[in-house]
């Protein structure tokens, strides 16, 4: 068998998904994309199929060495996340070829069903408590709120207040049996974050995700020792070697992207690294149909996996949805806060050509704001 055809296909909200066809017949689906960077990462999955095509599909830990060490300059966002949408689409031709969900491939269910969280904002009080409540009301036991939007360096008391106030009327909705996740997305500094973690502790959020930027590593380890709430982070992180500073510094929850972080090939390693470190898997994954068919394969077969996020409803999707490009939603209908494990071959969905094609005939070009605070300086959104 071999590879005749790969084509990429810019659908909105703010998605890239690839196709990689055989000469067999069987067809491949990946989702490569850097949010505001798909037209890029089209270009680089574009100079990758120069190698795999005429290549056997089957050889994919072989053709993951080629394609993340076969140029000189390795790594970064783009050249992973070209790589990772590629991985998927080889996997789910794998899964076809042998008959078994890309879970069986990897070794075998350790669970059958897979915890996953729904996203509520956060910046809006009056409507933070409606939004979990209807949440609630659809079976989840999880959600995940921002912890703020843009943010000072250092938090005034006003701010930290409101912080804290948010995520109070959030756990008052929720109760004790319920969990929310708070995501500081890099915005406070590291001693803001200080100041924040030791105030919203006692309300024990599950997690805390991106309580620095990835480029503040360094200073990781002193936050994870200065508080008892969970610290997670990765989304900005792209492979083993940048996980093991961040692993060695007492992060609580892993969260590679399979999208980004060299997809399913690269996320089991880091997984098993994870695992050495007692560090829980929760993947990141804010994005399409088939970003999240290869993260719940992941889950199925991952011994350390906590949650998996999930954007069905996500403010992101206005000209579509998780469930617009999929022939069955039957894999993504969460039942109780579950996504339930399916024999399904491959990445256990089937997508929609024709959908597909009609969306990219529109493409996008989704950017994410640029944010300024009040003296016109730069703000991290």
């Amino acid at each position: 068998m071999k590879i005749v055809r790969i084509e990429t296909f810019l659908v909105a909200p703010r998605w890239l998904f690839c196709r990689v066809e055989t000469d067999e017949g069987l067809v491949g689906w990946g989702e490569p994309v850097v949010e505001g960077r798909a037209e890029v990462v089209r270009a680089a999955v574009d100079v990758l199929a120069e190698y795999l095509v005429g290549q056997d599909p089957l050889r994919i830990q072989d053709h993951w060495q080629v394609l993340t060490k076969g140029g000189f300059y390795r790594g970064g966002p783009v050249l992973s996340s070209a790589v990772a949408g590629l991985d998927h689409a080889l996997w789910d031709i794998a899964g076809q070829a042998y008959g078994a969900p890309v879970h069986a491939l990897l070794g075998g269910p350790v669970r059958d069903l897979v915890r996953v969280y729904a996203w509520v904002g956060g910046d809006e009080p009056a409507r933070l408590a409606e939004e979990i409540g209807a949440q609630i009301e659809a079976g989840f036991t999880a959600v995940k709120m921002n912890g703020a939007g843009r943010t000072e360096a250092l938090t005034t008391p006003a701010g930290t207040a409101a912080v804290v106030e948010r995520l109070a009327l959030a756990r008052e909705v929720l109760g004790p049996d319920r969990d929310v996740a708070v995501d500081f997305h890099g915005r406070f500094s590291p001693a803001g974050a200080r100041r924040v973690l030791h105030e919203i502790a006692p309300l024990h959020p599950l997690f805390v995700e991106e309580p620095l930027l990835p480029e503040q590593g360094h200073l990781l380890a002193a936050l994870a020792a200065s508080t008892p709430v969970p610290l997670a982070t990765g989304e900005r992180l792209y492979g083993r070697a940048e996980f093991l500073p961040a692993l060695t510094a007492g992060i609580a929850v892993a969260q590679p992207d399979l999208s980004h972080a060299g997809g399913i090939t690269e996320v089991t390693r880091i997984a098993a690294l994870a695992d050495t470190f007692g560090v829980q898997l929760a993947p990141h994954c804010p994005l399409g149909p088939i970003s999240l068919a290869a993260s719940l394969q992941v889950a199925f077969c991952t011994p350390n996996f906590l949650i998996q996020e999930q954007s069905l409803g996500i403010h992101y999707n206005k000209e579509a949805d998780l469930l617009s490009y999929v022939m069955d939603t039957e894999p993504f209908r969460f039942v109780d806060g579950h996504a339930h494990r399916t024999d399904r071959p491959g990445l256990g969905i089937t997508v929609d050509e024709a959908a597909v094609r009609a969306a990219d005939r529109a493409g996008h070009a989704w950017r994410n704001p640029v944010w300024r605070h009040d003296d016109g300086a730069f703000a991290e959104w």
